[in-house]
């Protein structure tokens, strides 16, 4: 029944790179699953964290729920982005539309645009995707920022239960499925941890989800050789 954030400095299989194989995280979201108090989210920018810490500490310390989290943060330079207009609610549900893709000049029609998730250290990468993409082969692709595994889960099988008690009442649709409907168009859903993370939400959206992950025994290497290696780098 302890309150607080817990953080977890060295993120993911991939952003510590030489340093050691002891250090090596692949599994921790997984390992959070299984308690029931606990909030883990994976943010990307300062600006998730800060969204994520400011609620943390109403629920926790105004609120005084039994609750405690989990942030996992990393040790890479990149530049922070700026937090787009009305995202909050996004954050601390597990996931957002963080950048879409151009639409003008591309090959695809709308409603075959791919969607890509990408989480914490792994954001960069999808991001540097939807441009290869757009510049190589003229596909346009929107990227969605996943801050929480654990959180999108929760919501789709709360709202799956809600329905199965309640035949009669109009149907709650899953928060992942009113971001992302499933109408066909693939969703990747890359992270810095195993795929069976990303593939949670395997149920809410069948084979139109590709799951990248990490898996497999750790190795040393520089950031790029590892994100090659696990094939969660942009290409």
């Amino acid at each position: 029944r302890c309150r607080g954030f817990l953080v977890g400095g060295t993120a993911g299989r991939t952003t510590l790179n030489g340093e050691g194989l002891q250090h090596q995280d692949g599994h921790s979201h997984l390992l959070a699953l299984p308690i029931p108090n606990l909030q883990a989210y994976d943010p990307a920018f300062a600006y998730e964290i800060a969204v994520i810490v400011r609620e943390g500490l109403r629920r926790m310390f105004v609120e005084k729920e039994d609750i405690f989290y989990y942030l996992t943060v990393g040790n890479e330079n990149y530049v922070q982005a700026a937090m787009p207009e009305g995202v909050d609610e996004g954050i601390l549900q597990g996931l957002y539309l963080f950048r879409p893709g151009p639409r003008e000049g591309q090959s695809l029609p709308n409603d075959a645009v791919p969607r890509l998730l990408g989480s914490g250290a792994i954001l960069n990468q999808v991001l540097a995707a939807q441009q290869l993409l757009s510049e190589l082969y003229g596909i346009p692709s929107d990227v969605y920022s996943a801050t929480s595994y654990k959180q999108l889960h929760r919501d789709a099988v709360d709202s799956e239960r809600h329905n199965m008690l309640h035949p009669q009442d109009p149907p709650r649709v899953a928060y992942v499925n009113q971001c992302l409907p499933r109408d066909g168009r693939v969703v990747v859903a890359a992270s810095d941890y195993m795929k069976a993370l990303p593939a949670l939400l395997g149920r809410w959206f069948g084979e139109d989800l590709v799951a990248l992950g990490t898996d497999g025994l750790g190795r040393s290497d520089t950031r790029d050789g590892l994100r090659d290696f696990f094939e969660v780098d942009a290409k």
